[in-house]
């Protein structure tokens, strides 16, 4: 399959990577048709989705379940009157019927907007009036359906509530029966250009109402570097990407690359996260490749290993946060397996990674990819040196990556003050090594500046991390008269420290912090808190703690 797509797919070297690394785009091209329909009739057998539940339930799909049964899908969209452009919104948790629901949106030309089964009310009034959505497709689950029938009198767009099951209420399509009964679905004739909007996001945001990240039908060959290169994915892989299907992190890693490579995708779908279950599905399915967040890294070290045969995981990444280095170093103790970290946006595809040609550096995001012209913009305009701080930023004169965001839907302003004259500005600040390396510093509005130094709230709460009483930690930015500011950690107690708050363990953290980094960058001021304000993605909204250290 890859073939169709690169002119040269395995490498010698990272140089021979960032040299001859090409995705050639066809015209009009559509995941549905020209990916899992290719792969079904090419290879019909072929394993494609193994879905596994906390209930003990499993499937395993191969590529010809997914056409037959998202030809279904198309099928019965297109009998509702859903077609080319329309907006629907997914709020299917991990349920396999996402995978056929957004390939059967994907033929037809709609336009897909995955969400999280935990948006309230208020959250689904304001997507749907801000996108004009068509339809909603979701899991019928007691909490899911309330929230999306309170909201109801107020999204006047929505034609059409179809749920999964197993509660259909009153008024509601069934998805299943839909299916049951579709007609035999005929591709219509020209479903999609490749700047069509196919796919829309949006942002959690750790600031302000979340924006429209809109991509076109291009925007799935972005991720053959993704799954190909990154995940070091093949034909024979079994993968685990820990991710809600409401989040970009699941087109990421278990939809559009790995079916691309032609790697198997594991999906274990649960309502609540344990460490031993997933060490578990490794363990029983012989996964061999892994890829989640920092945060279920740390949970999982904490866990008797040795109860479980990893031996099949022979590779493992990590996304969605930077990757504090002790968790690196305590994870490769216990497997002898090197975290393999990457970098992107909801905007972006994959950006700066580890790639298997390269050795990680604990704590660093590793290196530029080939699709990406990465540059760090000082605050003065400058391209920074190696070691200076700068705003990461994509120069796109030269070539536009397959996978960068068209724009922030209906919002053109927006769009201009990140993306204009060529240079789409992330907002994140990164600073570079002498070997190449990126080492993640934090959102420019997080940047900290106490006394002329520009202190990174990452790099004091990685040294955070190292103590055993913090589990969990933001570092903000409080006034201060002298210093202009000074670094403050608010920290969530491990539960054998949560009856010893002092001044003496404050002391304690402090100076561990100066032993562990730079001495000026310990935090001068300390608070205890149960718990972090996080966005519904998982994100600390460090703006929450800021407003409240004014």
């Amino acid at each position: 399959m890859l073939e169709k797509y690169l002119d040269k797919i395995e490498f010698e070297s990272y140089d021979d990577f960032i040299e001859n690394f090409k995705i050639n785009v066809p015209d009009n091209f559509n995941f549905g048709y020209d990916i899992v329909d290719e792969w079904a009739r090419i290879e019909p057998d072929k394993k494609a989705l193994l879905w596994v539940n906390d209930r003990g339930e499993e499937h395993q799909f191969t590529f010809a379940d997914i056409k037959r049964e998202s030809d279904k899908a198309a099928s019965f969209f297109t009998s509702l009157g859903i077609g080319h452009g329309d907006m629907v919104m997914l709020i299917l948790k991990r349920r396999f019927q996402f995978w056929i629901a957004i390939t059967a949106l994907h033929k037809i030309g709609a336009t897909v907007i995955p969400a999280t089964h935990l948006l309230t009310e208020k959250d689904i009034v304001y997507r749907c009036n801000a996108a004009t959505i068509k339809a909603i497709v979701a899991v019928g689950d007691p909490i899911v359906i309330d929230h999306i029938l309170k909201a109801k009198a107020k999204s006047p767009s929505v034609e059409h509530y179809i749920s999964i099951g197993p509660i259909v209420p009153d008024g509601w399509h069934d998805f299943n029966r839909g299916l049951e009964e579709a007609p035999q679905f005929v591709r219509p004739k020209h479903p999609n250009t490749n700047d069509d909007i196919s796919l829309m996001y949006f942002t959690s945001g750790t600031t302000g109402e979340p924006k429209m990240v809109a991509h076109d039908f291009t925007y799935p060959l972005g991720h053959i570097i993704t799954a190909k290169y990154w995940h070091n994915l093949n034909e024979n892989s079994l993968h685990l990407t820990l991710a809600d299907t409401g989040w970009g992190k699941a087109v990421w890693g278990k939809y559009y690359g790995q079916w691309i490579v032609g790697a198997n995708v594991f999906v274990y779908d649960f309502e609540h996260f344990e460490p031993v279950d997933v060490l578990e599905m490794i363990h029983k399915y012989h996964i061999t490749s892994f890829c989640a967040p920092p945060t279920v890294f740390r949970f999982l070290i904490r866990e008797d290993l040795t109860k479980y045969d990893l031996s099949s995981l022979k590779y493992c990444t990590i996304a969605g946060e930077a990757l504090n280095p002790s968790v690196f170093e305590q994870w490769y103790k216990l497997t002898g397996i090197k975290l393999m970290e990457g970098f992107g946006q909801t905007e972006t595809t994959l950006t700066v990674a580890t790639y298997p040609y390269i050795n990680p550096k604990p704590g660093s995001m590793g290196r530029k990819g080939p699709e990406y012209d990465i540059d760090l913009l000082t605050a003065d305009g400058r391209s920074a040196e190696d070691g200076e701080q700068g705003e990461i930023v994509i120069h796109t004169d030269r070539h536009r990556p397959v996978g960068l965001f068209r724009e922030y839907y209906r919002d053109p302003e927006l769009t201009r003050s990140v993306y204009h004259d060529n240079l789409y500005h992330t907002g994140d600040v990164a600073w570079r090594d002498e070997d190449g390396y990126y080492w993640f510093i934090g959102r420019i509005d997080d940047v900290i500046k106490s006394s002329g130094y520009r202190i990174g709230p990452f790099e004091v709460e990685s040294a955070l991390m190292t103590h055993p009483a913090v589990v969990e930690c933001a570092v903000t930015g409080v006034p201060d008269d002298i210093r202009g500011q000074v670094v403050k950690a608010t920290i969530v107690l491990a539960a054998d420290y949560k009856d010893k708050k002092s001044p003496e363990l404050i002391k304690e953290i402090q100076d561990h912090v100066k032993r562990t980094t730079a001495p000026y960058k310990y935090p001068r001021v300390v608070e205890f808190v149960d718990e972090l304000p996080k966005t519904i993605s998982g994100k600390i909204r460090r703006v929450d703690i800021r407003n409240n250290n004014k």
